[in-house]
């Protein structure tokens, strides 16, 4: 008997170390990680089992069959498939409430209002996200929009410009999907019925009404501002009058690969469609991703007798209806630039009084 109560109590306590252990397992914070982190992917249809191994294979539980044990306990609740992020120990019970929850890795990024499908391109490359000609090959690819733009030679303009949440290694071609989705989801509240009768032939294409309001959205940084551009270049467009959009010849010497960052007057005269200096109405396409702001603004430009207008300095423009008016303004502009009043001093001048003849002697 005493022999018998020995094993049963050995066993007993052999099975107390056991479910301690486990329960240390669990509940204790553990992860031999590097000073950087660890990335452990958890492909597609992966078990229990296999997913432990995973994590134990990579220093992020201590031990595999303590996990299975207590995932099992929640047989409704499975790995959520994706790439994990472990930067600090967790306890057993964490980690599984991690892949549980689908707690994968994302990384923000940020496409900004008016930036262009090559400017996404170096910025998703800079911040080690893909390579540039990667997410160019994608963008470059209309058939996203074949619906919305049949006429489109790509995507650019219908990138909407928003913050995403990313996977670590995201495909260029998910990425895209998802901008060009953002754009579906804004365009529809924003004109959910298409063009109203009377409204003017180039807005009757989705294609024309993004390239206008990417013209506007490289023009002007203010929200207030904008109706008021796309008011403009409608006049200038109904009276047949160039367009002379700086942003379009930036645009054309970006697709000629030949941009160096200021624009002279011989980029002025470079051949391209895209050109607004050389080629009466809009450009064939977006030059940029403009925002809702700019898109409003193109489907309702503000009525106004307008024809041009100049930088002020200070963000916003000069407007005006007439190309005397508008001298005036560019001569203010200039005069800011140097660091002088918009306006100049008024000069008086005071006239003296003519003498009368000097008068000698008496009569």
């Amino acid at each position: 008997m005493k022999v018998l109560a020995i094993i049963v109590l050995l066993a007993l306590l052999a099975a107390g170390a056991v479910a301690g252990y486990f329960w240390y397992c669990i509940e204790k914070p553990f992860g031999t990680l590097p000073p950087e982190g660890s990335f452990v992917q958890i492909p597609h249809g992966t078990s229990r089992r296999a997913a432990a191994r995973l994590l134990e294979n990579n220093g992020v539980i201590r031990s595999a069959i303590a996990f299975e044990i207590y995932a099992r306990r929640h047989p409704r609740r499975t790995p959520v498939a994706g790439e994990y992020f472990f930067d600090q120990p967790l306890s057993g019970k964490e980690v599984f409430w991690k892949l549980a929850n689908g707690e994968i890795y994302q990384q923000p990024f940020t496409v900004r209002e008016g930036q262009t499908m090559f400017d996404i391109a170096r910025a998703l490359e800079a911040a080690k996200i893909m390579m540039a000609d990667e997410f160019l090959k994608a963008a470059s690819d209309p058939a996203l929009i074949s619906d919305l733009a049949p006429q489109a030679a790509t995507l650019e303009g219908f990138l909407f410009p928003a913050t995403y949440e990313l996977s670590r290694h995201p495909a260029a071609t998910d990425l895209t999907r998802m901008m060009v989705r953002r754009f579906r989801d804004a365009i529809k509240p924003i004109n959910p019925e298409g063009p109203a009768p009377g409204v003017p032939a180039r807005f009757r294409s989705l294609l024309s009404t993004v390239t206008l309001a990417s013209l506007v959205e490289r023009e002007t940084p203010k929200p207030e501002e904008r109706p008021v551009v796309a008011g403009v270049y409608e006049n200038r467009l109904k009276k047949g009058m160039l367009l002379q959009c700086d942003p379009t010849v930036i645009y054309a010497l970006e697709l000629n690969d030949s941009y160096k960052g200021t624009l002279t007057l011989k980029d002025l005269r470079f051949n391209s469609p895209y050109n607004t200096y050389l080629h009466a109405g809009l450009p064939p396409g977006p030059i940029g991703n403009p925002g809702e702001a700019s898109l409003r603004a193109a489907l309702n430009p503000e009525a106004t007798h307008y024809l041009y207008f100049v930088a002020n300095t200070q963000g916003g423009h000069f407007f005006a209806a007439t190309l005397a008016e508008h001298n005036k303004n560019v001569a203010k502009y200039r005069r800011l630039l140097k660091g002088e009043p918009a306006d100049p001093p008024e000069i008086h001048v005071t006239r003296k009084r003519a003498a009368g003849p000097a008068h000698k002697g008496k009569r």
